[in-house]
C-alpha cells in the first residue's frame, strides 16, 4: 500500500478561513479542495493555503488544549450543575483515569497537527514565495511545534518523536514508533524554540490588528515555560530556571502601549476589542460566520432552565432576562466552597468578568451553579454568538511565570504578583509581601486560580510548580500521595496493541 503526497484535505481550508481573515484578505488565497507537493512548489496561492491551514487545524484541537490543561485542576471538581453531568469531564476533574479508561486515545490526535506542520516546514522553503514570507513562515511553525510537543510531554511524558514528513507508507510496519524519552523530547523542544527565535531574528514586534499568529514574543513565554518544567521536574535547576527568568524579562522589559495588562479584565476577551489588543499575544481566533467557540457549551445553561435560574438569591433577574439567547447544558461547576472562595470579598474584578453564579428563583434560593460568562460573545438577531478569541499566552502569563522563576530561585516576586493584583483589585488592593518560597509560591498559584479560569492553565501551573503543590490544592479524594491517581495519563489497550513497539505509561 502506497499512499500519495497530499498534505492539507479540503475541511482543514474550511478550518483556516477564520484564521485567515483576521490579517488577510480572502482573495490572496486561492480556495483549492487539496494541496499536492507539486502544487506547493509552484503557486505562492497553494503555498499559502497550506500555512493557513495548519492554523484552521490547530484551532480543531482547542477543546483537546482546554481539557488537558485545565479539567484536572482543582476549579471544577464536584461541582453545582442543573443538568445530567458530563462523563467525560467529570472522570478528568476525579482523576478516574486506568488503562482501561483513557481519556485521551491515540496520543490527543496531535500527531496529525505534528505530521502537518513537518510538512509544511519540508515544502515551505522550496515554495516560490518571497524568502522573507518563508522565514515568517518557518519561525511561527517551530514554535507551533514547539507548543504542541511540549503540551504532550507535560501530558504523556515519553511520546514517539516525528520531526521529518511522511510522504509515502509501503507498509503497516513503517508507522511503528517508540516512545521517545521525555530528556530527548524536551531537547527537542528546547531546539525548535531556538530556531523560532532565530527565525523570527531579534526584534521583540507583535502582529498589527489581531494577534492570531505565532510571533517571537510568543516564543519567548514559551521558553520561559518550557524552562521553568525543565528547571523544576527534569534536573535542570536554577541554571534552567535562571534562563527562564532572564527570557521573560526581555518580555517583561517590552511593556508599554503595545504590550500591558488591560485595565477592564473583561477587555482582554471582548470580541469587539480584539484589534490591537495589549494584553493578548498569542490566540485562537473565532469570527462570526466562520468558527464559534464552542467549546464550553456545558457550562452555559439552557433555555427552559435559564427562565427558573436568576442571578440572585431572589426571583428576578432571572439568567433568561439578561442572556436570552444563551443555550447550551450545564452539566459542569464548582462547588459551594469554591463559588465562596473566589467570590468572599475584596471584589474580584476577574471573578465577576468570569463567571456569574445562579440561584433558584424560588424561596428558599438554594445556589443552582454557575454561568460561564468569560466566552459568551455578542448577539446577532436572536442569536448568540461565540466568537471570543481563546488566549494561550497575553501579558498575565509573562507577569505570572516571571513571578514564579523569581521565587524558585529565591528572589522577591512581589512586583509582578502587585501588578496582577492591582488590576484585579483596583487602587485599595492588599500589596502582596514578599515572604519565604512556600509563601511566594502559593500566593503565585492562587492568583493563577483567579486570573485563568477556563483558559486551561491551572493544571499546568501546578504541576509546573511541583508535585507538592498539586497534593496540597487538589482533593485528597481523587489525588493525593496515597492515591492511585497519577499525573501522567495511560495509552490505551487499542493503541498497545496497534504499535507492538509501544509500552504503557509507568505505573498502569
Amino acid at each position: 500500500m502506497k499512499y500519495n503526497k497530499l498534505l492539507m484535505i479540503s475541511w482543514v481550508f474550511i478550518l483556516m478561513l477564520g484564521v485567515l481573515s483576521c490579517t488577510k484578505k480572502l482573495d490572496e488565497v486561492v480556495p483549492q479542495d487539496a494541496i499536492s507537493k507539486d502544487q506547493a512548489l509552484k503557486d505562492p496561492n497553494a503555498a499559502r493555503t497550506l500555512y493557513h491551514g495548519t492554523y484552521g487545524l490547530f484551532r480543531s484541537y482547542n477543546s483537546t488544549f482546554f481539557q488537558l490543561g485545565e479539567m484536572r485542576s482543582d476549579i471544577w471538581v464536584d461541582g453545582l450543575f442543573t443538568e445530567s453531568v458530563d462523563g467525560g469531564l467529570q472522570n478528568l476533574y476525579r482523576h478516574n483515569i486506568s488503562s482501561l479508561n483513557v481519556p485521551f486515545t491515540n496520543w490527543g490526535g496531535f500527531y496529525n497537527l505534528i505530521y502537518n506542520f513537518n510538512n509544511v516546514l519540508k515544502i515551505i522553503p522550496q515554495t516560490p514565495l518571497p524568502d522573507a514570507e518563508k522565514t515568517r513562515i518557518l519561525a511561527e511553525l517551530f514554535g507551533l511545534r514547539a507548543y504542541v510537543y511540549y503540551t504532550m510531554l507535560r501530558t504523556w511524558g515519553a511520546v514517539p518523536l516525528n520531526t521529518e514528513p511522511v510522504e509515502t507508507i509501503n507498509n503497516t510496519a513503517e508507522t511503528y514508533k517508540r516512545r521517545t524519552g521525555a530528556d530527548t523530547i524536551m531537547t527537542q523542544i528546547k531546539a525548535d524554540i531556538e530556531q523560532s527565535l532565530q527565525l523570527f531574528g531579534p526584534a521583540n514586534t507583535l502582529p498589527a490588528g489581531k494577534r492570531v499568529y505565532w510571533n517571537r514574543v510568543a516564543s519567548l513565554i514559551l521558553k520561559g515555560d518550557v524552562f521553568i518544567w525543565s528547571g523544576t521536574h527534569m534536573g535542570g535547576g536554577n541554571g534552567d530556571i535562571t534562563i527562564a527568568k532572564n527570557t521573560l524579562q526581555e518580555v517583561r522589559n517590552l511593556q508599554g502601549a503595545t504590550l500591558d495588562l488591560q485595565g477592564n479584565y473583561a477587555d482582554i476577551f471582548d470580541p469587539t476589542k480584539k484589534t490591537n489588543n495589549k494584553e493578548i499575544i498569542f490566540a485562537i481566533n473565532y469570527e462570526l460566520q466562520q468558527a464559534q467557540l464552542g467549546v464550553f457549551g456545558n457550562f452555559l445553561v439552557n433555555s427552559i432552565q435559564a427562565s427558573t435560574l436568576s442571578f440572585a438569591q431572589a426571583a428576578t433577574p432571572t439568567v433568561a432576562s439578561v442572556y436570552p439567547y444563551v443555550n447550551g447544558a450545564n452539566r459542569v461547576g464548582m462547588n459551594q466552597a469554591m463559588i465562596n472562595r473566589l467570590t468572599a470579598p475584596p471584589a474580584d474584578q476577574r471573578i465577576s468578568n468570569t463567571f456569574r453564579v445562579m440561584y433558584s428563583n424560588a424561596s428558599p434560593f438554594a445556589t443552582r451553579g454557575i454561568l460561564l460568562t468569560k466566552y459568551i460573545g455578542t448577539t446577532a438577531g436572536t442569536s448568540q454568538i461565540y466568537n471570543n478569541d481563546f488566549p494561550v499566552y497575553r501579558y498575565a502569563d509573562v507577569l505570572l511565570l516571571l513571578a514564579e522563576a523569581k521565587a524558585k530561585l529565591g528572589e522577591d516576586p512581589s512586583a509582578e504578583i502587585n501588578a496582577i493584583r492591582q488590576r484585579a483589585y483596583g487602587a485599595g488592593y492588599t500589596p502582596y509581601v514578599n515572604g519565604s518560597i512556600t509563601a511566594n509560591m502559593n500566593a503565585i498559584l492562587e492568583e493563577y486560580l483567579r486570573e485563568f479560569i477556563a483558559e486551561g492553565k491551572r493544571w499546568w501551573a501546578l504541576r509546573r510548580a511541583g508535585d507538592a503543590y498539586v497534593y496540597a490544592n487538589l482533593n485528597p479524594t481523587y489525588f493525593s500521595p496515597t492515591s492511585t491517581a497519577k499525573f501522567l495519563l495511560p495509552l490505551s489497550q487499542a493503541m498497545l496493541t496497534a504499535d507492538p513497539l509501544l509500552t504503557q505509561t509507568q505505573g498502569y
